[in-house]
């Protein structure tokens, strides 16, 4: 039994049914889920709770920024869910990570806070289009250090930027990394990807993988070839 799985499932699907089939194929020992804003956004936190009585243990991916009275907010009503992890952006700023670290404080157990940095679907060009000129990491070591000024307790990152913020933030901050492929799949529309073992070399705590195992044809062995990937 894994006490803390490093597999974060992405179920990033349209609709009730193939979620929780594939939710079904999977073991709770063995991975986390992550619930994302299509699926939140029809099913709403029945089906995280849903989720949670099939034994997993969920991060809620929704991204909150706003302004940060807003955003604290809507992270205490993600702490009374009882997820496990819960996300921001980062460029949001300052005071709305401050902001929302001070209500989880509230929680007798809070879920793990964490910032976003950089989409890992953008590069320089698209960054240099949205009026932040440099290359992602420069962008994501900054972002992650304000988060972890705002007393976040970690960041999602790209798997290719891990090693400079573990550099840079030392142990004890949690790096979450989507952007992971196996050697045999597809990077689809991510372009900073690294397969499991090297995003895990580069410092990652946790792995977000979805197509990989969601559209595998049996998703628990896809699982277990990457589990075997990962083994020393």
């Amino acid at each position: 039994m894994n006490l803390d799985p490093r597999i974060i499932v992405a179920l990033d699907f349209p609709a009730e049914g193939p979620a929780l089939a594939l939710a079904d194929q999977l073991d709770p020992k063995r991975c986390r889920l992550k619930v994302g804003k299509e699926l939140f956004t029809r099913l709403g936190p029945s089906f995280v709770a849903r989720l949670q009585d099939l034994g997993f243990e969920v991060f809620l991916d929704l991204k909150f920024h706003d302004i940060p009275n807003t955003v604290a907010a809507a992270c205490a009503a993600a702490a009374d869910l009882g997820v496990w992890m819960v996300n921001v952006h980062a460029s949001g700023g300052r005071a709305m990570m401050e902001a929302a670290r001070a209500r989880m404080a509230e929680f007798a157990k809070s879920p793990h806070l964490i910032g976003v940095t950089v989409l890992t679907s953008l590069d320089g060009d698209d960054l240099a289009a949205i009026g932040c000129p440099g290359e992602p990491a420069e962008r994501v070591v900054q972002l992650a250090g304000l988060a972890a000024e705002a007393g976040l307790g970690g960041i999602v990152c790209s798997p290719r930027e891990a090693a400079m913020v573990r550099a840079a933030l030392g142990p004890g901050f949690l790096l979450v990394t989507p952007g992971v492929r196996p050697s045999i799949a597809a990077s689809g529309d991510q372009k900073r990807v690294m397969t499991p073992s090297e995003a895990l070399a580069a410092g990652a705590d946790y792995l977000v993988i979805g197509r990989p195992i969601t559209a595998a044809p049996d998703p628990l062995a896809a699982l277990s070839a990457i589990e075997a990937e990962l083994a020393p």
